[in-house]
């Protein structure tokens, strides 16, 4: 089972950026964590990241017949990217979005997902643990319905 992880614009910052509400541990320490996590799983990941809207969506798209599962955390792209849900749409993966923070306990404007109504599940306000709740999630599904398709 492989599952693509995707951070978006910002993410690079992690351990600089508000350390008050995304922490110290750095994009490469929370890689990392994920990369051991995903043995425990028995699970193949892949990281990426990028600020470019574009880009995301041409990572989503490569994703299509490459992976079982995408886990993303769009960022400040949850809230404006038609791109990048319709990139999630287009390529029909299971797809776990995810937060460090809550989003829905910040700022108004960030109450709102464009992703969240096209993917699987969303799981904010963990911190990193977020990311391992979604991944989890997510290879309990996939296992599932490979039980169920057989």
């Amino acid at each position: 089972m492989r599952i693509l992880v995707i951070n978006g614009v910002n993410m690079n910052m992690l351990g600089i950026r508000e350390p008050d509400k995304y922490g110290t541990t750095t994009l490469k320490e929370l890689e990392k964590d994920l990369y051991s996590f995903s043995f425990e799983l028995g699970i193949d990941i892949e990281t990426y990241q990028s600020n470019m809207e574009g880009e995301i969506v041409e990572k989503i798209h490569s994703a299509l017949d490459n992976f079982d599962g995408i886990v993303i955390n769009p960022a400040a792209y949850t809230h404006t990217s038609v791109a990048i849900r319709d990139a999630i749409s287009a390529v029909n993966i299971p797809t776990v979005e995810v937060h460090m923070t809550n989003i829905h306990a910040r700022e108004d404007f960030r109450n709102k997902s464009l992703i969240a109504p096209v993917c699987l599940a969303q799981i904010s306000g963990f911190g990193a643990e977020s990311y391992k709740l979604g991944l989890k999630g997510l290879a309990d599904f996939l296992k599932s319905d490979e039980i169920i398709e057989q």
